[in-house]
């Protein structure tokens, strides 16, 4: 049996570079130095640990294992915290018996990883990736299941319509994880109403219909509201609900007064509101690029110069959004939050808010610029091109006009023979652009709402599918065939053994050893297959729950802010959900590290988001519908589109009054959404919280853990114990008040009031 490993740290030993060698014997000095403490911490803090070497040059494996006397003491402290934070919990006062009742593996390694990680103040032995004392200490990672693992991927190709259940997740992998996965299902049966309709509304009802734009409102409010409460039930049966409570200070807090944490948090404000103005202005300079400039271009080479503004896309938003990840990393980081989730929910809040304008720019920007007013701008951008005298202008002529006498003829054939029919000269007359406005105008696309629905719904749903699970496996072929290992395409993490379920035989470590030479060499060999699993292990990146978030989330604003442009994007989606819960499993499975448990009660930040969404499609719904709904009685707006677009204004009102109009009906909207939202929440909590036995079982847990404590500490015995001592007592004092508790008076006084009447 391969031996039970919970934690490897990944130690680095050497910078990877060229030292002299004054500065490689203080290297080796300082890490043989920190690698000594750290082994004697582990060992310190009652833990079996033993190092060996790395795939990388400089690299050593740090393999972590708790004994079973270690893990009992860590379950009771932890049963200690849950008690006096008021999180559900057995018998504090009690042992646990691991063997009659054991741990699942997400609880067993979420123990060990938050004992060996946490502060010395928090009982913690303080070994944290990151932190100043533990600067070589590079990572902290946990091995796969690999028997889990495949049956996990087999359930998932044995229903082909269905899902599986996700109980055997969080056992695996921790809440955390588990939540997701419930998220995303529950997300994905969802999609199953709003797929129906907008189906039905795409084929047998007119485009921008009101109707479909008020069943999706109310299908996303419904929707967000009905997993708070899901979650909430969640975390009831899990026994998680509060359990931010109980979580540990992180290495690199440093206490600050409230205040000044306050303004490191604002501070960071105007730095993120000048990257998003700079990437808003870039992602603008493209758009009109694209929309308008490609399509007036008629020179050489006018059909690829389309693929511009996607090089320039890829070349600089990408660039621009990982400079930006920088610092926010560093803003983070520096607003110094005590715990991992307020740093994650912040940093989640940094990166998705630039995220969502470049996911959301674009067709906002073809919905209210360029559909409205298409041909004021085309006509904006021919009169700058033509017939305004700078410089700037005169110097472009000239170099377009010498890199066109430098080109070919061949290249230049097709554009003579236009520019001669339209009764050209010289080439010093030639223009590469299309001067009549009238041609301008025709070039407007009248589908491009919907392209760009396609494209964001379809397309780029396909490209993230590949990108998660087909690029790893040709970048893992090219890593190998660079090494000179040849190619390869087997997964990192396949395989059979590993940490595995079923009886462990705990060897490699420093006190246990063979008890025959033929064990000896078996063990060897075996220890060798078990090493090199962990180094396939080791070279795969981390898991990053916040990619995986990011996507349905971004996809729900698809759904929820333009649908209404194309109402098969709901279909789009649960198409590619149902491709999506097994495409992360089986990235889970194989392309990343395995995800180190935590406990959580809520998907954090995101539930605001989805919010502050659904809140946004009211907007934006109720302005596309007001603007684009063909009416038989309305103008059409002034746009020279094929499918004409409709408003409610005055007859002959500039676009700008269409435009003011929509404001208003969007901010009518938005109070129509927050009364809404007041009327779903109250339903949903009537309909599924309130008298449910979740609802029941928060409610006992408040006063089941006191009473526990009560009985453990004897109280309940001492009270009945006083009671016959307390009857005693006061059958002597009654023998004392006898004559005047003994004369009732009132009954008599009932009679004679009775004769009397």
């Amino acid at each position: 049996m391969a031996p039970q490993v919970d934690l490897v740290f990944i130690f680095r030993s050497s910078p990877g570079k060229v030292l002299s060698k004054p500065q490689a014997r203080e290297n080796a000095r300082q890490a043989a130095q920190q690698y000594t403490r750290l082994l004697e911490v582990l060992k310190n803090g009652r833990l079996h640990a033993v190092g060996k070497r790395g795939e990388k040059e400089g690299q050593l494996l740090v393999l972590v294992h708790c004994p079973e006397s270690t893990l009992t003491r860590l379950v009771q402290r932890e049963r200690y915290s849950d008690f006096l934070c008021g999180l559900p919990t057995a018998n504090p006062t009690g042992t646990r018996d691991l063997t009659a009742e054991p741990l699942s593996p997400a609880d067993r390694l979420r123990l060990v990883h938050t004992y060996v990680t946490s502060t010395p103040a928090d009982g913690g032995l303080g070994v944290a990736p990151g932190s100043s004392n533990w600067d070589r200490v590079e990572s902290v990672m946990v091995l796969h299941d690999h028997s889990f693992n495949e049956a996990w991927i087999r359930a998932w190709t044995t229903r082909q319509l269905g899902f599986v259940k996700f109980d055997k997740i969080r056992e695996q992998f921790g809440e955390a994880v588990a939540l997701y996965f419930h998220f995303l299902s529950f997300y994905t049966k969802h999609l199953l109403f709003i797929a129906v309709v907008g189906v039905l509304f795409y084929f047998f009802s007119m485009p921008y219909s009101t109707l479909y734009s008020s069943i999706l409102l109310l299908w996303s409010i419904t929707f967000v509201e009905w997993w708070r409460i899901k979650q909430r039930i969640l975390s009831v049966r899990w026994g998680t609900k509060g359990s931010f409570r109980v979580e540990k200070r992180r290495a690199q807090y440093a206490p600050l007064p409230w205040w000044r944490k306050d303004l490191r948090m604002l501070a960071s404000l105007p730095v993120i509101l000048l990257f998003a103005s700079v990437l808003a202005v870039t992602l603008t300079a493209i758009f009109i690029f694209e929309a308008f400039v490609t399509q007036l271009y008629t020179g050489p080479g006018h059909r690829f110069i389309g693929f511009s503004p996607t090089v320039l896309f890829v070349a600089l938003v990408p660039r621009l959004l990982a400079i930006y990840h920088s610092y926010a990393v560093r803003l983070t980081n520096w607003e110094n939050h005590g715990h991992q989730s307020t740093h994650d929910a912040s940093l989640t809040v940094k990166t998705f808010s630039l995220s969502a304008i470049v996911a959301y720019l674009g067709i906002a920007l073809s919905a209210f610029v360029y559909v409205p007013f298409g041909e004021e701008v085309m006509a904006a951008v021919q009169h700058y091109l033509f017939y305004r005298d700078t410089p700037f202008h005169a110097t472009a002529r000239t170099m377009l006009s010498s890199v066109y006498s430098a080109l070919p003829s061949n290249v230049t054939a097709t554009f003579n023979a236009t520019a001669d029919a339209k009764g050209a000269s010289d080439g010093s007359n030639r223009t590469f652009w299309e001067r009549d406005s009238g041609s301008a105008r025709g070039k407007l696309s009248s589908t491009r709402l919907q392209d760009q629905m396609f494209a964001f719904t379809v397309t780029n749903q396909v490209i993230n599918t590949f990108l998660e699970i087909g690029l790893p496996f040709i970048m893992r072929a090219v890593t190998s065939v660079r090494s000179g290992k040849g190619l390869s395409l087997a997964a990192p993490a396949a395989g059979a053994g590993g940490n595995g379920n079923g009886k462990k035989k705990r060897v490699m470590f420093e006190d246990q050893t063979a008890e025959s030479e033929a064990e000896r060499l078996a063990n060897e060999e075996e220890e060798r297959e078990f090493l090199d699993r962990v180094k396939r292990e080791v070279a795969l990146p981390d898991y990053d729950l916040f990619a995986d978030y990011s996507e349905m989330v971004t996809q729900f604003g698809y759904v929820t802010l333009w649908s209404t442009i194309w109402p098969l994007a709901p279909v789009m989606s649960l198409v590619n959900n149902w491709l999506e819960l097994r495409s992360d499993a089986f990235k889970i499975t194989v392309h990343v590290r395995r995800p180190i448990p935590t406990r959580t009660d809520t998907i954090g930040p995101w539930l605001d988001t989805l919010t502050f969404l659904t809140w946004l499609g009211a907007l934006t719904n109720s302005a596309l519908v007001y603007l684009f709904r063909p009416r038989d009685h309305c103008k059409p707006l002034g746009t020279s589109l094929s499918h004409n677009h409709n408003h409610l204004s005055r007859p002959y009102a500039p676009p700008q009054e269409y435009l003011m109009s929509a404001l208003l009906i969007a901010l009518g909207a938005s109070h129509g959404y927050i009364l809404l939202r007041m009327l779903v929440r109250h339903t949903l909590e009537r309909l599924f919280w309130r008298g449910s036995k979740e609802e029941r079982e928060a409610e006992r847990i408040e006063t089941v853990v006191k009473e526990q404590y009560l009985r453990s500490l004897g109280v309940a015995d001492v009270v009945n114990a006083e009671e016959p001592a307390a009857e005693a007592s006061e059958g002597g004092a009654e023998g004392r008040l006898s004559a005047f508790w003994s004369q009732d008076e009132g009954l008599d006084e009932l009679t004679r009031g009775a004769k009397e009447a």
